[in-house]
């Protein structure tokens, strides 16, 4: 790829502001060489070369100065590349200047940070008022908290009682449940004793069941066999009466 080299002539707000420093520094960050001077007329001149690439960016990124720089208008000229620079630097103005150019820059930085500063300040002012607001509404809820905390007492001691009438309402339980023990054990030996006297109760009923059977049966055998001597003795009776008529 071949050298690319512009003239630059750039306008604005551009001396005593570090402007210099800010193109020294955008041109060894891409690896050009050349160099950046001011003007009697306030402007500043910047000869630059290096790779297309690389120059492009590097017009894009003097446009665009942190302030309070600013550029009002640049003009790029391409011109012939000076291969015997190696380096970027920054051509120096008569001593008296160099020393304006810094005590200049120093009291720009030094406004801008004041005028921001001011604004802090202002910002602050408001945070402070509303900060009296939020401390005014802070010893709101401290009254209030302090309302919740005298009403927290009452409830824990109304807890202590129900946690008391708690504890009495446990051993009230174990004394039930003791009790309900003794009453299970007392009905599993009454539940016990009444199987066993039904137990006996069918088996005494089965040997009277027996009995009362053998009882029918025999009164129905002597009944049958009465009935018959009964009968045989009224036809014997009707017999005698006949022979008796006869005579």
């Amino acid at each position: 790829m071949g050298l690319k080299a512009s003239l630059v002539r750039v306008q604005g707000r551009v001396q005593r502001v570090g402007y210099r420093r800010f193109v020294l520094d955008s041109a060894q960050e891409l690896g050009l060489s050349g160099y950046v001077r001011n003007e009697k007329d306030g402007s500043v001149t910047i000869f630059a070369q290096g790779e297309d690439a690389a120059m492009d960016k590097f017009i894009q990124m003097i446009k665009t100065p942190p302030p309070p720089a600013y550029v009002s208008s640049i003009e790029v000229k391409e011109t012939k590349p000076k291969p015997a620079l190696k380096y970027f630097t920054v051509k120096p103005s008569p001593l008296h200047e160099e020393l304006q150019e810094g005590f200049g820059a120093m009291q720009s930085i030094f406004m801008n940070y004041w005028g921001e500063f001011r604004g802090f300040v202002g910002e602050f002012r408001d945070y402070r008022d509303e900060f009296r607001g939020f401390v005014g509404e802070f010893r709101d809820y401290r009254n209030e908290f302090r309302g919740f905390v005298e009403e927290f007492h009452d409830y824990r001691n109304e807890f202590r009682e129900h946690r008391n009438e708690f504890r009495d309402f446990v051993r009230e339980f174990r004394d039930y449940r003791n009790e309900f023990r003794e009453y299970r054990e007392e009905f599993r030996d009454f539940a016990r004793r009444t199987d066993e006297n039904f137990k006996a109760i069918m088996e005494k009923y089965g040997e009277i069941s027996d009995k009362l059977t053998t009882i029918l049966e025999t009164l129905t055998r002597e009944s049958r066999e009465t009935r018959e001597m009964l009968n045989e003795t009224m036809r014997l009776l009707r017999e005698a009466l006949v022979k008796l008529s006869e005579k």
